[in-house]
């Protein structure tokens, strides 16, 4: 697995990774409703290149594919992290959090915070998260329970 950063160019392969991966992972722990509201993004996803190029995004490739996701802002808040849905349980979370955790270390940061799924929760508990409160989210006419976390970042 190759780590790197975000390109312009992967916009169009993160988008549909975004989409499929909240329909085909997500689902267990949402309503198809809720799953499809949530998914309805990809098409938002999009229009922001110059979000992913501003936050530190990383792009997980496996055998030259993408395989997975994620970005912090300057704040430690870690916005995005989606693994595609034929690639979970692969490590690739694992290796993208590892980088953006360390990334905020060397920019001082004392913790990350997260709004985390119910299907990522698990994820981030093992990885020493906390939660901090349950969130009723509204997305697109439904409302998702998601969860405020934070980790304190060991130096």
């Amino acid at each position: 697995m190759d780590l790197r950063r975000y390109r312009t160019e992967d916009l169009p392969a993160l988008s549909r990774l975004f989409g499929e991966t909240v329909r085909r992972v997500n689902i267990r722990d949402y309503t198809p409703a809720q799953a499809e509201a949530w998914a309805a993004g990809e098409a938002d996803l999009l229009t922001r290149d110059d979000w992913f190029r501003r936050l530190y995004t990383l792009v997980a490739e496996i055998d030259g594919r993408i395989a997975g996701y994620g970005n912090v802002d300057g704040t430690g808040y870690l916005d995005h992290l989606f693994v595609r849905w034929d690639c979970q349980g692969r490590g690739v979370a694992t290796a993208l959090c590892d980088a953006l955790e360390e990334h905020c270390r060397e920019m001082g940061l004392t913790a990350v915070t997260v709004h985390a799924s119910k299907t990522a929760l698990p994820f981030f508990l093992h990885r020493d998260y906390q939660v901090e409160r349950e969130q009723q989210v509204p997305v697109r006419g439904q409302v998702l329970t998601n969860y405020a976390m934070r980790k304190t970042l060991n130096r």
